[in-house]
């Protein structure tokens, strides 16, 4: 298949390794962003093959692992004590809160379902007059134009029994918070290539001005994953910082400006609490005031108490890009897929759950 088969051809990655280990003279730490980027890094045995020197760092790209507790909460909150249709994409449902997940509460007799759009959803609500029905809208600025389409068509169709419980976030936000971090050892930086389709490359600037740190635009493929690192290493071995693109047949510098407008027209920047890490300052998006019957945290007014996250789950140092998951004392044990203590443990971009899929290669980098 065009596009994938050529990114996954083992000559082409054995060249990459190659040249990686003959321009790397140095130790250098890489942040990859993107969980979907540490997925393949781990699935595809990369980092095994990588100089000892080259230290890769997983980032905070997994807008599930994010998703703040209490968000968590409040969904469950809607599906059992108000009892909405509660759509969620179906990696959001074994996300544990605070007393159950989304897919406790289904087998408690909620009416929870996995949805693959959130047009979906403003179908069923257009089925189902007598009914709220709520999406559950998780995710980077790649889903964005999606829940926003819902909100319009919603509109549109004169629905009032329609809404969506936001917990978008913003990358470049989240890459200037861990750059900020003190215990932030980053030299480079992998960024999310479906991220960049949508939003373009130019946000990306600022960062590497700000902060004097390459910025290279990679995709999720063994070789876009490798180019893109030997992009950063060329960089910093010649001591020059610029933004790049590995990805442009996908990404352009302005992304797509057709779903920017539809983000526009319906969501503004705010301020958004991350799960493990804590708030960042306008890294999220909300419901614009004129849109604001379709919030769903508005319109049922919901009030619960923040409860705390578990002392025992170190997922915001990984998040962070502090801990690497084998480095959790209950990873493994009393932390796993069927018994998480933390989202990154059941996301699919979570970097635990790809440490504990791949346990052959989890055990790599210290």
């Amino acid at each position: 298949m065009k596009y994938l088969s050529e990114y996954r051809d083992p000559e082409v990655v054995a060249q990459y390794i190659q040249e990686i280990h003959k321009i790397t003279t140095r130790p250098w730490k890489i942040m990859e962003v993107c969980g979907g980027q540490t997925h393949s890094l781990v699935k595809n045995g990369l980092l095994n093959l990588l100089p000892e020197a080259i230290q890769m760092i997983h980032g905070p790209g997994c807008p599930v692992c994010v998703t703040p507790l209490h968000l968590i909460d409040k969904a469950v909150h809607l599906a059992i004590e108000r009892q909405v249709i509660l759509c969620s994409f179906g990696d959001m449902l074994r996300v544990p809160g605070s007393q159950k997940s989304l897919l406790e509460a289904k087998a408690l007799g909620a009416d929870v379902r996995i949805l693959y759009s959130p047009l979906e959803a403003v179908k069923l609500a257009q089925e189902n007059p007598d009914k709220e029905v709520v999406f559950f809208a998780v995710g980077f600025e790649t889903t964005a134009p999606a829940n926003a389409l819902s909100v319009l068509h919603a509109q549109r169709a004169g629905l009032r029994n329609y809404s969506i419980l936001t917990s978008h976030v913003l990358v470049p936000p989240a890459m200037e918070a861990v750059i900020q971090d003190e215990t932030s050892t980053i030299q480079g930086f992998l960024a999310a290539g479906h991220v960049c389709t949508i939003m373009g490359t130019f946000e990306y600037a600022p960062l590497v001005e700000k902060y004097n740190i390459p910025v290279v635009v990679t995709g999720f493929e063994p070789v876009d994953l490798l180019q893109g690192i030997y992009m950063v290493i060329k960089q910093l071995e010649s001591g020059v910082n610029l933004l790049e693109n590995q990805y442009s047949r996908y990404v352009k510098p302005e992304g797509n400006l057709q779903a920017r407008q539809v983000i526009e027209e319906v969501f503004e920047v705010c301020d958004r609490e991350w799960r493990g890490i804590g708030t960042i300052p306008q890294s999220g998006y909300v419901l614009k005031p004129a849109l604001a019957t379709y919030d769903a945290n508005l319109k049922f007014d919901i009030q619960l108490e923040h409860a705390a996250e578990s002392q025992e789950c170190i997922a915001g140092l990984v998040l962070k890009g502090v801990k690497k998951p084998h480095q959790c004392s209950q990873f493994g044990k009393k932390c796993t897929p069927l018994t998480p203590l933390g989202a990154p443990m059941v996301s699919s971009e979570g970097a635990c759950a790809a440490y504990y899929h791949f346990s052959q290669i989890s055990e790599v980098v210290a």
